[in-house]
């Protein structure tokens, strides 16, 4: 006799210490450990916090380096350990599982072998032996200066310590995940750096990842971002992708459809989902549902997105932001007022809940120098070391203070302090 397991399913994959966490209703998420709880745990309180969400008993699906596990968890926190089914062996007349077949547990006796399944034996293993191929090394720092003329002409010359600590840099935030990554760059202040931050940390993971990055304006309150970067052929905006994003979410839409909603940059290789700041904020709010689609298509999409929160922390899509990144980064500038307004935002989060308390430890501080001001940076950044994850500072550059905001653009020195704050950012995705 078959049981039928009508539990809706919330999932979550281990790679690590990283975990995944996909809710009821398709969300992923992170999932991060509290000091030295088992992560495991950390998975079942997940759960358990969904299923009180959804007043439901659900089932539970866990895979990946702890194994494939299936549970029942009660909004009570009560859990059930279910048997997963033998997949049969494959055969070239196997057909795709229907999906009116998921969650069935079947509980009947399997077959036995027969005489005729067991006469042929199975051919012995061939010995092991050794592969030709040996995996590709790591690329070398490619040497700058007199080192990169010395090796030109063909001696050998060690690279520096800051060509190694590029490389290591340009390895971090080239990487490629499995799934959308999502970065929230979040102060409540105005005028502290959100969208220079946002354009800067696209451009590093674009140009050194292959592009697939999009940085978006989430904001209801004149966003800036559309006016520092380049439009695109099509003068759109979000307001214009919201009524296509059903569209672009069935399976006969292309993966160059987006393009009349985003504007690329074409040496930065990022795009842009813009705001339209001509509009009153009442003009331009969208609701958490709404911000859900458009998150869905643009995790179809691209493989990173990078929000610029905008300042109304009360606004439904600034809250959902936060609940949807897997990492925090809070801009301010070498004021005491902007750095007060960053603090003031991790206190509130630290207080908010548990997710977003663990954001607020993992947060990435950066802090900017309008103004040549390096005693200034260097005490407002050591102020928050001990609170967050990771500071970094950003040197004064003129080309940061005002027009088209473009990498190449930048001094040598703040091309490399915005590197090594995209790599610490990194870390945490």
């Amino acid at each position: 006799m078959s049981t039928i397991i009508s539990h809706p399913r919330a999932y979550a994959t281990v790679t690590g210490t990283h975990v995944t966490f996909v809710t009821l209703d398709g969300r992923a998420e992170p999932i991060h450990a509290i000091a030295d709880e088992d992560v495991r745990h950390a998975i079942v309180r997940r759960a358990t916090d969904e299923a009180r969400r959804s007043g439901a008993t659900l089932e539970l699906v866990t895979s990946g380096d702890r194994g494939d596990h299936r549970l029942l968890v009660t909004p009570d926190g009560a859990l059930t350990h279910l048997e997963s089914p033998t997949p049969a062996p494959d055969s070239p007349g196997d057909q795709p599982l229907p999906t009116e077949s998921y969650g069935e547990e079947v509980s009947e006796q399997a077959s036995q072998p027969t005489a005729t399944d067991t006469a042929e034996a199975p051919a012995a293993e061939s010995p092991a032996r050794p592969s030709f191929l040996s995996p590709a090394p790591e690329p070398l720092p490619r040497p700058t200066g007199w080192r990169g003329f010395a090796r030109r002409l063909g001696i050998s010359v060690k690279p520096s310590a800051a060509e190694r600590r590029r490389a290591e840099w340009t390895a971090v935030v080239s990487r490629q995940w499995a799934g959308c990554r999502t970065i929230a760059i979040a102060n409540g202040k105005g005028g502290v750096g959100k969208t220079m931050t946002t354009a800067m940390l696209s451009a590093v993971y674009a140009r050194q990842g292959g592009g697939n990055v999009l940085a978006w304006d989430n904001n209801d309150t004149r966003g800036t971002l559309g006016w520092r970067t380049e439009q695109g052929m099509y003068d759109t905006t979000l307001r214009d992708l919201l009524p296509e994003a059903t569209r672009l979410l069935e399976l006969g839409a292309g993966v160059s459809d987006i393009t009349r909603f985003v504007h690329h940059q074409s040496t930065d290789r990022y795009d842009v989902l813009r705001s339209n700041p001509e509009l009153l904020a009442t003009d331009q709010r969208i609701a958490s549902a709404e911000f859900d689609l458009l998150m869905q298509v643009a995790a179809r999409f691209y493989r990173l997105v990078v929000f610029d929160s905008g300042n109304d922390e009360s606004a439904e899509r600034w809250l959902r932001v936060v609940d949807n990144s897997y990492q925090l980064v809070i801009p301010t500038l070498a004021t005491p007022e902007s750095a007060e307004s960053a603090a003031l935002l991790l206190d509130a989060l630290r207080g908010r809940d548990e997710r977003s308390s663990i954001l607020a430890a993992r947060a990435v501080v950066i802090v900017t120098q309008s103004e040549p001001a390096p005693a200034v940076a260097r005490q407002i950044a050591d102020g928050f070391r001990d609170h967050v994850r990771a500071v970094h500072i950003i040197p004064f550059d003129p080309a940061l203070k005002a027009g088209p905001l473009r990498f190449d653009e930048l001094r040598p020195r703040t091309r490399d302090a915005w590197f090594a704050a995209a790599a610490a950012t990194a870390e945490g995705l």
